[in-house]
């Protein structure tokens, strides 16, 4: 996460697994391959807050909901950090309104010899969806899926966002952050679920 300057403004630049929520005037803005960002709003209470996610897994399910699944579990520790901090800025459940962007297929899917990762975009895309309306949050505006990558401005004032293509060589080397972060992720979930294994006990 870094902060840069945009004309008069404060614009919060965010990478994979990082999140920002604020009641100031501000732009939180991010560059999206396979990942998804979700742009929340309070617009009573006026706190506004964005996330980059990815569901790091090995497996992917293509039937049955995906927030049920083991790779789901990951998008809601990040959706509810995400409303959470949102909610001790004073920002009220009910009161969420949300729009959604990312999840591509940057990159073509071809045969053997690549993991799962060609998967993601299209499972981030069904995530967010479906976390959305589990929650009752509506979903004002989307642009998911398709063979594009974007960068995002979410502007608090207002609650628009801007969104632009990037170019070709940018989209490669956005997605190859990414999936350098999806390893790590699942990675680290290995360890943690070999931590978590019960001790056996032979008499």
């Amino acid at each position: 996460m870094r902060v840069v300057r945009h004309a008069d403004l404060k614009r919060i630049v965010i990478d994979p697994g990082e999140y920002y929520v604020s009641k100031e005037n501000l732009i939180i803005s991010t560059l999206l391959g396979s990942c998804v960002s979700a742009c929340l709003w309070d617009p009573i209470h006026r706190v506004v807050g964005m996330n980059h996610f990815l569901l790091a897994h090995k497996r992917y399910q293509h039937d049955g909901h995906i927030i049920e699944s083991e790779a789901g579990r990951y998008g809601i520790h990040s959706m509810e950090l995400l409303i959470n901090s949102m909610l001790k800025l004073g920002a009220q459940r009910r009161l969420l309104r949300a729009k959604a962007f990312g999840g591509g297929n940057v990159l073509p899917t071809t045969g053997g010899g690549h993991d799962n990762f060609y998967a993601v975009g299209e499972v981030n895309s069904r995530f967010i969806r479906e976390f959305l309306d589990s929650e009752n949050i509506p979903l004002d505006k989307e642009h998911l899926g398709g063979k594009i990558g974007r960068v995002i401005h979410f502007h608090s004032m207002d609650y628009s966002v801007y969104m632009k293509r990037i170019e070709h060589q940018r989209e490669v080397q956005v997605v190859e952050q990414e999936h350098r972060y999806w390893e790590r992720e699942i990675r680290q979930h290995e360890q943690e679920e070999q931590h978590s294994r019960p001790l056996q006990i032979w008499d």
